[in-house]
């Protein structure tokens, strides 16, 4: 029996018994156990004092930098929502709403893992309330992850282009055709593009479809996603050591592959996989200084934002629960026995508040 065959066997027989979706979960289990194996390897011999020297001597205007482009990066993940709502036509939802949205479902979703239904999760807990159903909130989570694809792919597709060895030291892969790679990426952005610039595209069927934005909205769609990666892999080059030397390029690139890698293995934080990749990619430098980076840039990225959103949708929720009990106890007092208000049930008065922003969003939204 041929090879082919056999595989063909193979995949018919893990199709069928374990699913797809149970392979993907496997197959990020071996990613997992995979970068798992590198890391220990790479860092069994690492005394814990080589980390904490590394982080004292920190130069605090460099953490600093990276703190702030932190935040200005979490300040543009918002713009994904605000783009992806403008999109789908639901103009009448806020941009504080759109920031609270996006910003909770970046940091819980990087955090938990899974994003897609992490963050879709949280997204709709917000937008329900404005009247936002489960195909709005899965039209959004589409135009947001489209956003981030095209930002991989411009930043990649430019950043190999110019300095393919960056990508080589993750992919193994000769400079050359790493080149290739990325010059394929920007041709297939710009046919893309120039697609979507002819004529409107429209993506589903049926009930669920989105229609893309065409050329001039792609290019802030891209230019959202650029700017979101670049001042993510800006903040990792202000922690990182000072020496040797890394251009900012090479490092993006580097940085962005490390993110994809560990966007692509599920796992909450990339913990492991993103870390692996970086510590193979830049064996360069001090392994105690670049862990003590890797550390100051988690605490940024995904600690911080974690315990805020946490706390934001804490508040939101009590908000919501003190704004029920109000409405209850406004209905109890008006239900006198001629009172036309007497015969409503007090949960129809909660529900008829919490909707109210889609019928006037400017004066009664809660949520």
């Amino acid at each position: 029996m041929s090879v082919r065959a056999v595989a063909s066997k193979v995949w018919t027989f893990l199709k069928e018994r374990v699913g797809l979706h149970g392979l993907g979960f496997i197959l990020s289990l071996a990613v997992i156990a995979f970068a798992a194996v590198v890391l220990y390897r790479m860092l069994h011999d690492l005394k814990l004092s080589d980390v904490t020297d590394a982080l004292a001597q920190k130069d605090p205007r460099h953490v600093l930098a990276g703190f702030l482009l932190v935040a200005a990066a979490y300040l543009t993940l918002t713009f994904y929502d605000w783009f992806a709502l403008r999109t789908i036509g639901k103009d009448h939802v806020p941009y504080r709403v759109a920031a609270l949205a996006g910003f909770c479902s970046y940091s819980i979703g990087h955090n938990v893992g899974f994003t897609v239904f992490t963050g879709g999760s949280v997204r709709y807990r917000i937008y329900s309330a404005w009247g936002l159903g489960a195909i709005d909130v899965a039209k959004i989570c589409f135009v947001a992850g489209l956003t981030f694809w095209l930002g991989n792919i411009a930043v990649l597709g430019l950043g190999i282009t110019l300095h393919p060895e960056a990508a080589t030291a993750v992919d193994q892969l000769p400079p050359a055709i790493n080149r290739l790679i990325g010059l394929a990426a920007l041709a297939a952005l710009a046919g893309y593009i120039t697609w979507v610039s002819l004529a409107p595209r429209n993506i589903g069927r049926a009930s669920w479809f989105v229609t893309l934005p065409r050329g001039r909205s792609t290019l802030v769609q891209v230019g959202i996603g650029i700017l979101d990666l670049t001042l993510c892999a800006a903040a990792m080059y202000m922690l990182m050591p000072s020496t040797p030397y890394i251009d900012p390029v090479s490092l993006a690139v580097i940085f962005v592959t490390a993110t994809l890698l560990g966007f692509a293995s599920h796992a909450p934080g990339g913990l492991g996989v993103f870390d692996a990749a970086l510590l193979v990619a830049l064996p360069q430098f001090d392994k105690g200084e670049l862990v003590g980076a890797l550390l100051l840039f988690r605490l940024f990225y995904y600690i911080v934002p974690f315990a805020l959103s946490l706390s934001l949708m804490g508040a939101r929720e009590l908000s919501l629960r003190l704004a029920s009990r109000a409405e209850a106890a406004a209905g109890a007092e008006a239900g006198t026995p001629g009172s036309s208000q007497g015969n409503v049930p007090v949960g129809a008065s909660v529900a008829a508040k919490v909707s109210a922003p889609k019928r006037e969003p400017g004066k009664s939204a809660v949520g």
